[in-house]
């Protein structure tokens, strides 16, 4: 049996909070909102703590030299000891 149980879960916090943020009403405020929620939830989906993975992203990413992207994915060794 085919279920979007998980789906639905991911994007609760979107509809729940929609009402609330005023910078969504335009379509790059929609787009701002979509990514972060993307951010949020791969984080968690990785078995990372959402604000430290952000943190981490907001850090190094601005620094990057010629760091290969990949070694910003939650699923990369380094960055799961360091957002857990």
């Amino acid at each position: 049996m085919l279920s979007n149980n998980l789906a639905e879960r991911g994007i609760k916090s979107l509809v729940m909070g929609r009402k609330n943020w005023l910078f969504s009403k335009s379509f790059e405020g929609a787009h701002a909102v979509a990514t972060i929620l993307s951010l949020v939830e791969t984080a968690k989906s990785n078995g990372l703590h959402p604000r430290k993975y952000l943190d981490y992203l907001l850090t190094y990413l601005p620094n990057r030299q010629n760091t290969p992207l990949e070694a910003y994915l939650p699923w990369n060794p380094k960055v799961q000891v360091e957002c857990r």
